[in-house]
């Protein structure tokens, strides 16, 4: 595969030096980059990823039709995961490390993320709990709870950030996502990645790839993984895409034009 000639978006030097004191305050960052439809063949033999070894995975976002969570900062995500427990997140963004709460920072269910990718960054601060496959399952068919999803704790960051009066039980499940997932070390490479193919209900699909890291490593890291990727002919200027930010966007306008035809 090769490059159509477009140059790799990139961040001015202003971006930097905001992204820089995010990351100082990361527990970690994760580069990701995003390649077009077109590339998704391609990229796949190029890196001879396995599709056998990839782990099947669910995702269910949870906002109210008109995305008022979103709107506000926090998005709220449960998965079933082939294989191992499911899990769930109250999430905030974008955050600045410095200002959130010592207690909050201690948490050893709190993490604090700058996801960078080609032209753009941001920092988010994710609380993480454990569920059941089955519960999670029960749980958007409406059989169950909501909230039964997420600890004490979730609920509490959730009811702090929330906009007022949307409380957990009363979210709108959004979804499902199905998601392959695949991590690999590759040939000749000390560091992991990981491949996420996410199948959305229209046809359309996102192929991400990503590897993390600490902040001190992560500019190394980034030239690393570049030239590994262009080494094998992946696509770096392509328009980059977020998996979340079109999965909401999906759901709400399918749950608006269901309203409408009402």
């Amino acid at each position: 595969m090769t490059t159509t000639g477009r140059r790799m978006p990139t961040l001015s030097d202003e971006d930097v030096r905001a992204m820089l004191v995010l990351m100082k305050g990361s527990d970690t960052v994760e580069l990701k980059l995003t390649v077009p439809d077109e590339g998704h063949r391609s990229t796949i033999a190029a890196l001879a990823l396995d599709p056998i070894a990839a782990q099947i995975r669910q995702v269910f976002f949870l906002d109210t039709p008109d995305l008022s969570l979103n709107k506000s900062g926090v998005v709220v995500r449960a998965r079933r995961v082939q294989g191992k427990t499911a899990d769930s997140v109250v999430k905030l963004r974008p955050v600045v490390p410095s200002e959130l709460p010592d207690a909050l920072r201690r948490s050893p269910t709190f993490g604090v993320e700058v996801d960078a990718m080609p032209g753009g960054y941001v920092c988010s601060g994710s609380l993480k709990g454990v569920a059941d496959n089955d519960q999670v399952k029960e749980a958007v068919a409406g059989r169950r709870p909501i909230r039964k999803l997420f600890s004490k704790e979730q609920r509490r960051f959730y009811e702090a950030h929330a906009p007022e009066g949307v409380g957990l039980n009363e979210l709108t499940v959004l979804g499902p996502i199905f998601v392959l997932k695949l991590k690999w070390v590759p040939v000749g490479e000390v560091r992991r990645m990981v491949a996420e193919l996410w199948f959305y209900p229209d046809g359309s699909r996102i192929l991400e790839l990503s590897t993390k890291c600490l902040a001190n490593d992560a500019f190394q890291v980034a030239a690393e993984a570049r030239a590994f990727l262009s080494e094998r002919g992946v696509d770096l200027s392509g328009q980059q895409e977020t998996k979340t930010k079109k999965a909401l966007e999906f759901f709400s306008k399918e749950l608006s034009g269901s309203t409408t035809q009402a």
